[in-house]
């Protein structure tokens, strides 16, 4: 879902949200150095997984130019990646960042709610004279619940609005992209075997090739796939669903893609079904867009000047048949790239760019009749091992099928929030890893519609380059008043619409 519905700014929406990966989930995580910044002084972007399998760098840098694509093709350039580039993600250095006209100014610390315990409840006042009450739903991720965070009223609006506006598909169809650059790769399958087979049992498990689908957009492949596919081509000739070396040696990558071009994706195939809008949330914008901005400002306790320089409103709709198979809504930042929102303003050369989303805040528009819930497959896991995701023929990542082997599932409820972190904190205020526990999922609606809405909180990882960024906007405002602001706040389509509570 949006809770589950990570999306692009509107810029690069009609693109489809294809053009982003919401996550690459490190393996085994990195312990990061406490690095505290004096004023003006930038800190090194670190990875934030060791390289190793697809946690590597490269394979990160694979994903973000092939998203579009499928399996075979992914995994080959990952390969050709990893060898041309070497091992450089345990010395990634600093980056350049753009140098602002004047001192760059440092940020206060972001706040971050303390979660006790699950089920701990505290009231907070973000209305006058209404109370609201906050429950604690799990520790790992930070996640929280606020029922009657919207009243029925907003929630027909935001409803109103969208549809006014217009909704796109969430998810473009897999292209035939990877044809022209597959014909320029020339890799070894033995290394490509090696790099598939995680355990090093010299046998290429199910699992195997399924934890190397996880590129957020495009076909979701389930172990029925990979054993179809199997068959087709002839690749595993007694039908196990395991490839040995030899056999995988004598399987024509070819013949892979001619088969996947032979059959066309239906909305069910995809990682996400669904349908998408955004709404401005800044000056001029409707006065209930503007009051829901300013709660979400007293909820979260974060400056001003972050929450107005996020993202707008992204409202979703899920049909019958509608999910969103499990992801993280931040991407980890490499020395490659930059963060969408600050981009902006950065004087640097940097290929890609990914979401980076301090907080995740998703509000429930209608009751379900049947499915639909958010499920977090890993909430409160003693541990995370990526790979256990996926065992036998249960993938917790799938949530059409196995939403209900998932440790949480939050029912929509009109009117409800829940808002979580999607980073770790650094130890000196800032953002920290991306917390792998935060992924989430939109169930299979099974009777009626779903309608979500998502404030995304963006926040960069570079303590100095957000600074940057707020300075720059701020120079902009005052220079040129809204029409300065960054061309995916200019939505302002919907602002004299007649649509009143």
């Amino acid at each position: 879902m949006a809770a589950a519905a990570t999306g692009q700014r509107p810029e690069t929406a009609a693109a489809g949200e294809a053009s982003s990966p919401q996550w690459a989930p490190p393996e085994h995580r990195q312990e990061r150095a406490a690095a505290g910044l004096g004023d003006g002084e930038d800190a090194p972007v670190r990875p934030l997984c060791k390289p190793r399998g697809i946690c590597s760098r490269a394979y990160f840098l694979v994903l973000m130019v092939f998203v579009h694509l499928y399996l075979g093709n992914v995994l080959a350039l990952l390969l050709f990646v990893h060898y041309s580039n070497g091992d450089e993600s345990t010395d990634p250095g600093p980056q350049r960042r753009a140098q602002g006209p004047g001192p760059t100014p440092t940020l206060s610390p972001l706040t971050r709610l303390e979660g006790i315990k699950v089920g701990h409840e505290r009231k907070v006042q973000l209305i006058t004279d209404r109370d609201h009450f906050i429950r604690t739903l799990s520790l790992k991720p930070l996640l929280f619940e606020i029922p009657g965070f919207l009243t029925e009223e907003e929630c027909r609006l935001i409803i109103q609005l969208a549809q006014l506006k217009g909704l796109q598909r969430s998810q473009i169809l897999p292209t035939e992209e990877y044809e022209e650059a597959m014909s320029t790769m020339q890799v070894s399958q033995l290394d490509l075997f090696r790099l598939l087979d995680q355990n090093r049992d010299g046998r290429l498990q199910l699992r195997e090739v399924l934890a190397q689908t996880r590129l957020g957009n495009g076909r979701w492949m389930t172990p029925e796939n990979i054993q179809e596919m199997y068959a087709a081509i002839k690749a595993d000739p007694n039908g196990d669903g395991v490839l040995s070396l030899q056999e995988f040696s004598n399987m024509d990558l070819r013949d892979f893609h001619k088969y996947m071009r032979s059959h066309k994706a239906e909305s069910s195939e995809l990682v996400r079904n669904s349908h998408h809008t955004w709404l401005y949330q800044g000056e001029g914008a409707h006065h209930v867009m503007r009051a829901i901005r300013q709660r979400v400002l007293r909820l979260t306790r974060l400056s001003p000047e972050i929450v107005e320089l996020s993202e707008p409103l992204q409202v979703v709709r899920y049909s019958e048949g509608g999910h969103y198979h499990a992801h993280v809504d931040s991407g980890p930042v490499y020395p490659e790239t930059i963060c969408s929102h600050t981009k902006l303003v950065a004087n640097e050369s940097v290929p890609f760019e990914t979401s980076c989303r301090y907080m995740t805040v998703l509000f429930y528009l209608n009751n379900v009749t049947g499915g639909g819930e958010t499920v977090f497959p890993v909430a409160d896991n003693r541990t995370y091992d990526e790979m256990s995701l996926i065992q036998d023929d249960v993938d917790l990542r799938d949530t059409r099928r196995h939403c209900d082997k998932g440790n949480l599932r939050v029912k929509p409820r009109q009117g409800t929030a829940v808002f979580w972190y999607n980073y770790l904190p650094d130890g000196q205020g800032w953002v920290g890893d991306v917390d792998d526990y935060s992924l989430h999922g939109g169930c299979l609606v099974t009777r009626g519609t779903k309608w979500i809405a998502n404030n995304w909180i963006n926040v960069d990882p570079s303590r100095a380059r957000q600074a940057l960024f707020q300075q720059e906007m701020a120079r902009l405002a005052r220079e040129g008043g809204a029409d300065s602001q960054p061309e995916w706040a200019l939505d302002r389509a919907y602002r004299d619409a007649r649509v009143e509570l």
